[in-house]
């Protein structure tokens, strides 16, 4: 139909996107290089009513439509020049979703989209465009919850973090409705609720939940991307994750049901976002939203060659994160998830990106400034994935406070100790004490290292220490995808075993391994279904596996192995030694400072001296913590034989032995030891005096 078929009058440049107000709906979105753009409003059959956006205002074209109601569907349609080779890609041809879109209907498919970027232009995408539907505005909820009570806000020191994903988590759950598994109801049920209460996490770290797309190469393999990590619409949560997918209102509804829920359970709820690239990919890609309003002001474009992207992200283009208009969509969508939906914080996929300049990474570049400065985002969690491709891509330990960070090194060198010992009892101590070699500046401490030894990305805990190489055929690539030096062993026998030694070995590994994760400074953090024994076959990286390979087998679950973590969680949570965020201190010293004081022993009791730091064929280590009162003596033997430890003068309760299954440690009849202590092999002890 023709562009008088609408009537459109004067816009507001503020708010973005599509905003219900007294009489109608305004529409802003931003374009600099656009001649014009074109409001597309459509009914249930796809029939297309158009008007250009009669105001420009800074870069913004907007307009505003009299008795426009919730529920309309929209697109946006820009003019200009399309000339790859300056980096210009407009093409009217295209309906474009607004960036700023709280619901989109309608369905991806590749097959609409032809690969060669020139044979594009001019194919009219009506029939098939994602499109954006009119939101009815949400109550803001920034101090509280929609419901009025107020948000955990959890302590960074007392922070236990729990990376899940949403549908992984609950689809094989036979505690819930089948309905509702795999999907954000499920994750608010009380049956999964009860249960990370009773683990005893504090904060839920949910892998990505904007709405994304699949890649293009896995559509023929029959294959999808499961994790998330390729986001199209920074505003709308993905309904693949709903158990009311084709309706938007309520899965936004059903969203922010689920954060009001952990929230009365008193957990919090972080959300891992991808703001490093779009689903658009590179040059090849489809043309759906940013690319089309505005290709050059969004992509980082390669000087040399306008026509390709810089691919700092690995997935084909770069968010341009300096630019002021990229900035503002990155924190209005933050902004968003806070106050309108509820969440706690976020989790940045491949962080650096968001801190480049013109092309390297400062710590002062404009986003992450205002972001910090932000009042509706102050006092939210930020975790940094702090690397990507980029030049000097890796900045491990160079974000600002209050930023924290995954330790990959944390990760490898706790992996290096239990599974090869090759690692020296220094850098064990560094790891122990926060990393503190790489963090303690800038006002920062012990919590900027959330460390980990398992994440959505790799192996499982039971596939640590059951594959000595990946195993990934299922994902289609020949085995080539996937990190080819993971840090495993397989104690003698690859995959499954019956061999009780073998399977004692194992045991004995993933619970040293997780009891040092919780018996060190920093943030530490759990990957969902670790606690149970979850397998992913030797898959490292699952990201395309929607299936029982990626999902949590609750039938096979290790109840043991459970008990122990939460023992485990239990007595990091109960020990004042790590209830302030400071740095450890020398014993010997008096300090201000309210961190614990530390001493390190050898297993026969003498003071470390600075050989025996670096001495790589003894690994056994004694911490000694003292805090208020409170002495807590952790014990570490990676040895694959028992050892004798001398513990300092005193009486000493055991809290803890890795070495055993189970919980019976930290019982009511406490054993109680003084003098020496034989720890089993490979074993964390830790007790109290």
């Amino acid at each position: 139909m023709s562009k008088a078929s609408v009537e459109i009058e004067p816009g507001h440049p503020h708010p973005l996107g599509a905003s219900v107000v007294a009489g109608g709906v305004n529409f802003a979105v931003v374009s600099e290089a656009a001649t014009a753009i074109e409001l597309c409003l459509f009914d249930g059959a796809r029939n297309e009513r158009r008007a250009v956006l009669p105001t420009r205002r800074d870069g913004v074209h907007c307009g505003f439509v009299a008795g426009l109601e919730p529920g309309q569907r929209y697109g946006y349609r820009a003019h200009g020049r399309f000339a790859p080779e300056i980096g210009l890609r407009f093409d009217p041809s295209k309906v474009l979703l607004d960036p700023y879109a709280r619901e989109i209907v309608g369905a991806f498919r590749w097959g609409d989209h032809p690969s060669a970027p020139a044979r594009l232009a001019g194919r009219d995408n009506r029939a098939t465009a994602l499109l954006g539907r009119v939101a009815a505005p949400l109550a803001p909820s920034a101090s509280t919850s929609a419901s009025g009570r107020p948000r955990p806000r959890v302590p960074v020191a007392e922070t236990i973090l729990y990376e899940l994903h949403v549908k992984g988590f609950s689809q094989q759950n036979p505690a819930l409705p089948e309905p509702l598994r795999g999907t954000y109801a499920g994750l608010g049920h009380p049956a999964s609720l009860d249960y990370l209460r009773a683990l005893g996490v504090t904060t839920l770290s949910l892998m990505p939940v904007h709405y994304s797309l699949s890649e293009r190469h896995l559509e023929p393999l029959g294959l999808r991307n499961y994790w998330g990590y390729n986001t199209l619409a920074y505003f709308c949560p993905d309904p693949g994750l709903s158990s009311t997918p084709g309706d938007p209102s309520a899965t936004r509804a059903e969203f922010r049901a689920m954060v009001e829920a952990v929230h009365a359970a008193g957990l919090e709820l972080v959300l891992d976002v991808v703001f490093n690239h779009t689903a658009e990919a590179g040059a090849e890609g489809p043309t759906l939203s940013l690319r089309g309003l505005d290709n050059q002001l969004y992509y980082r474009l390669d000087p040399r060659d306008r026509r390709a992207y810089l691919n700092w992200s690995g997935c084909g283009n770069t968010v341009d994160c300096h630019h002021p208009r990229a900035t503002q969509l990155i924190l209005d969508a933050l902004r968003y998830w806070v106050v309108e939906m509820g969440v706690d914080g976020y989790r940045f996929d491949l962080a650096p990106a968001l801190g480049r300049t013109r092309t390297h990474f400062d710590p002062r570049a404009p986003l992450l400034v205002a972001l910090m400065q932000d009042p509706d985002l102050a006092g939210v969690k930020l975790i940094a994935e702090p690397w990507d491709l980029g030049p000097d891509g890796y900045q491990a330990g160079h974000f600002p406070a209050p930023w924290s960070e995954w330790n990959d090194h944390y990760r490898d060198d706790m992996r290096r100790l239990w599974l090869a010992r090759g690692v020296d009892r220094g850098v064990l101590a560094r790891r122990l004490a926060g990393s503190s070699e790489r963090f303690a500046h800038g006002g920062r401490h012990p919590s900027a290292s959330v460390n980990f030894v398992t994440a959505h990305d790799g192996f499982t805990l039971a596939d640590v220490v059951s594959y000595a190489n990946k195993h990934n055929y299922a994902n289609g690539e020949g085995n080539r995808d996937g990190h080819g030096h993971e840090l495993s062993c397989n104690c003698g026998v690859e995959g499954q075993s019956e061999d009780p030694e073998v399977l004692a070995e194992r045991g004995r590994l993933r619970r040293a391994l997780l009891a040092s994760l919780l018996m060190s400074l920093g943030t530490p953090m759990l990957l969902a279904g670790d606690e149970l024994g979850n397998s992913q076959g030797g898959n490292n990286n699952a990201y395309c596996q929607d299936n029982p390979i990626a999902w949590i087998d609750w039938q096979a679950a290790d109840h043991a192995m459970l008990a122990f973590v939460r023992r485990v969680v239990a007595l990091r949570r109960e020990l004042t030694v790590f209830a302030r965020d400071a740095w450890l201190r020398d014993a010997d010293r008096p300090s201000d400072d309210d961190g614990p004081a530390v001493t390190w022993r050898r297993p026969d009791g003498a003071a470390m001296s600075i050989d025996d730091w670096h001495d790589s064929d003894e690994h056994g280590l004694a911490m000694i913590l003292e805090r208020g009162g409170e002495v807590v003596a952790v014990l570490l033997n990676p040895d694959r034989r028992p050892a004798r430890f001398a513990l300092p003068a005193g009486s000493w309760t055991l809290a803890l032995d890795s070495a055993s299954e189970g919980a019976r440690d930290g019982d009511s009849e406490a054993q109680t030891y003084s003098g020496e202590l034989t720890l089993g092999a490979q074993a964390v002890v830790v007790l109290r005096r």
